[in-house]
């Protein structure tokens, strides 16, 4: 038997794409998602060795559902951290701005800003400082172009 699932294996490297996407057809139940013929050879491979040697065993499915957790929760909080961070200058960035005639000097730092020697969240809670209303800090500062334009 595992002469058989060898010879399988070895044939994946010199098998034309057609043949790929067949297989990979009879073992997932599906088109594949995918044309990197790499990628679509090593799961083949794997496949034949799970069906014919069995797959993995339940607590080990578990303790990969958890990591699977942990990785993906703690991507996803990056990815919105970047997604709001994105027009987020470096840090140790000054940024000037002179407003009715006061020039203000607002330094980036780490994860706040520091403004007038006092540390601020945001850029929108200087703005607001600054004039007295509400007012993008990205669109007050000159980092994004006001959408009224």
């Amino acid at each position: 038997m595992t002469d058989t699932i060898a010879a399988r294996l070895a044939a994946l490297q010199s098998a034309p794409f057609a043949e790929l996407r067949e297989t990979w057809r009879d073992l997932f139940g599906g088109d594949p998602p995918t044309t990197n013929r790499r990628f679509l050879q090593s799961r083949i491979a794997y496949r034949i060795q799970e069906v014919a040697f069995g797959g993995l065993q339940q607590s080990t499915l578990q303790r990969l559902r958890d990591l699977e957790d942990a990785i993906f929760s703690t991507t996803r909080e990056r990815r919105r951290k970047r997604k709001r961070d994105k027009n987020r200058p470096v840090s140790g960035t000054k940024l000037i701005r002179h407003y009715k005639g006061e020039e203000h000097v607002v330094e980036v730092r780490g994860d706040n800003y520091i403004w007038q020697g006092r540390p601020y969240r945001s850029l929108t809670a200087i703005a607001r400082a600054i004039t007295g209303g509400h007012r993008s800090g990205q669109e007050f500062f000159g980092l994004v172009r006001s959408e009224k334009r």
